[in-house]
């Protein structure tokens, strides 16, 4: 992979014509006809441009639209809504392509590995498409095969977009929220997995391993059948269940659609905490609910998986903000990678303003909340700060965990959910914390919710549902567009005089 994404001085090749004709064409005709629209659509009319455009790409382009989809939270909602039509518009490949790839990989004619191949894929995405199909002993399964020559045209995409991406720094508003040369080394770091579907058998395998040791019940993983595992084909069990999310047909069936989110989120955290190993890719396709109300995880070739230094660095950050440990919480940032391993922690709690109290965002105006949020990202990008692999996944999600609530467990306390969840783990992973990260066994955890109280505008005697929590976020929001059409309505207003100078004065020659 590093040598994919290298810095190169000149183009990678002729695809970098089609890839750079096409991006250009997209982002040139917004910026002279669309950039700036009265009705403040700007931002909402590049992502379908730039969405159009990776659809006329292909696999690859596709694949980095459907991450940017899932990361609702990190990236504008615009570019959220508009990417999550490349979920499930993927054409399928013919069914005789499948055939050639599935026997060619394991060696066999279809007839004797399967009793039935249904021809109709059940879902196709950019990089695999799957098929439900019984084996000859009778069990159940779906396959997955990898679409053909995908792996050479993601290798060569890679190379363009790693040529692109510095050219595009601060060019262009989606592209300007984040670094774009750190975003094709993420994306590469995860595209290049998932090429290779013997990992995401050993992922799948990793996980379960960490539900059985920990004797979770509430998550469960499909079987891969080892002898029929290859890079381009993988055969599993078959999982059947309610679509995530579909809270009426849930409730209907007599599931404590609360209690599922909550066991699920414990899981979660259990994997990424003390094992250093999840599933890197939530989002409602990629799970099921059971009749018995146990949520099946499906898709793995996303997963994240920490070093013992990182798994400790991201136990301590959690441990930390529970306790309200500021600077703990930043010399965790620094060792999960999010830092500069010399980076002054006391320097970056001051110049962060991180040592006085949380801003309460529904008190200010939008104008000093702008501010807040710019200053607050010239800090961070002049200490270096970047979002490694490992966290992105992470907080994708968290955000995605987040928002269930809004469906699952609407009117949750949130902070009585806090303490419930540092109970648990105290209760039941107490000493293997206190070891990993140097606490005293004995002592009962801190927790001091003063901090986010503080930051969601919560006085210490109430509580604060998630139903709560959407209206705040959602006046927030309020404030942030008007303030963005006000800014418009000024920048038309200066713009009208400057352009009807420049029409009198070439209007009579004499």
């Amino acid at each position: 992979m590093p040598r994919l994404i290298r810095r190169r001085r000149l183009p990678p090749g002729a695809r970098v014509v089609r890839v750079t004709a096409t991006l250009g064409s997209a982002v040139a005709r917004w910026w002279w006809w669309e950039r700036r629209r009265p009705d403040g659509s700007g931002r909402a009319r590049l992502s379908r441009r730039l969405r159009l455009a990776f659809e006329q790409l292909g696999p690859t382009y596709i694949k980095l639209g459907q991450i940017l989809s899932s990361g609702e939270g990190l990236f504008p909602d615009e570019v959220v809504q508009e990417f999550s039509r490349l979920r499930d518009q993927v054409p399928a490949e013919p069914f005789g392509v499948v055939r050639r790839i599935v026997e060619e990989d394991l060696g066999r004619p279809l007839a004797e590995v399967f009793r039935s191949f249904d021809p109709e894929p059940v879902a196709a995405a950019s990089i695999a498409q799957v098929h439900t199909a019984t084996l000859v002993g009778g069990e159940r399964v779906v396959v997955k095969v990898q679409r053909p020559a995908v792996g050479r045209l993601v290798r060569h995409d890679l190379a363009v977009m790693s040529w692109l991406a510095p050219l595009l720094v601060g060019r262009i508003p989606v592209v300007a929220l984040g670094n774009p040369p750190a975003l094709v080394e993420l994306f590469a770091d995860t595209i290049v997995e998932e090429l290779d579907f013997r990992l995401e058998a050993d992922s799948m395998l990793a996980v379960a391993a960490v539900l059985a040791d920990t004797g979770q019940q509430a998550l469960v993983v499909p079987r891969p059948h080892p002898d029929l595992v290859t890079p381009r084909v993988l055969v599993m069990e078959r999982m059947d269940g309610f679509a995530w999310g579909d809270t009426a047909a849930l409730r209907a069936a007599g599931i404590d659609t609360a209690a599922v989110l909550h066991a699920a989120l414990l899981a979660f955290l259990e994997g990424v905490l003390l094992y250093g190993v999840f599933h890197g890719d939530l989002h409602g396709g990629n799970l099921l609910v059971g009749r018995d109300g146990r949520v099946a995880l499906l898709d793995f070739g996303i997963t994240g998986r920490l070093g013992e230094t990182r798994r400790q660095a991201f136990l301590r950050l959690m441990m930390a903000t529970t306790a309200n440990d500021v600077t703990a919480q930043v010399e965790a940032l620094r060792d999960v990678g999010a830092l500069p391993a010399d980076v002054d922690v006391p320097a970056v709690i001051r110049d962060l303003n991180l040592d006085r109290p949380p801003l309460d965002p529904t008190t200010v105006t939008a104008e000093e909340l702008t501010e807040v949020i710019r200053d607050l990202a010239r800090a961070l990008l002049g200490y270096g700060a970047r979002m490694p692999k490992e966290l992105m996944l992470f907080v994708k999600d968290m955000l995605f965990l987040d928002g269930a609530m809004a469906l699952m467990a609407p009117d949750i306390d949130i902070l009585g959910e806090i303490v419930n969840i540092v109970v648990y783990f105290h209760e039941h992973h107490g000493e293997r914390i206190a070891r990993d990260i140097g606490l005293d066994p004995t002592a009962a955890p801190v927790v001091d919710l003063s901090g986010i109280r503080a930051s969601l505008g919560v006085t210490d005697s109430e509580g604060l549902t998630y139903r709560e929590l959407q209206q705040r976020r959602e006046l927030i929001r309020r404030r942030l567009e008007q303030h963005d059409a006000r800014r418009l309505r000024r920048q038309r207003r200066q713009a009208g005089p400057r352009r009807g100078a420049r029409r009198s004065s070439g209007a009579t020659p004499g």
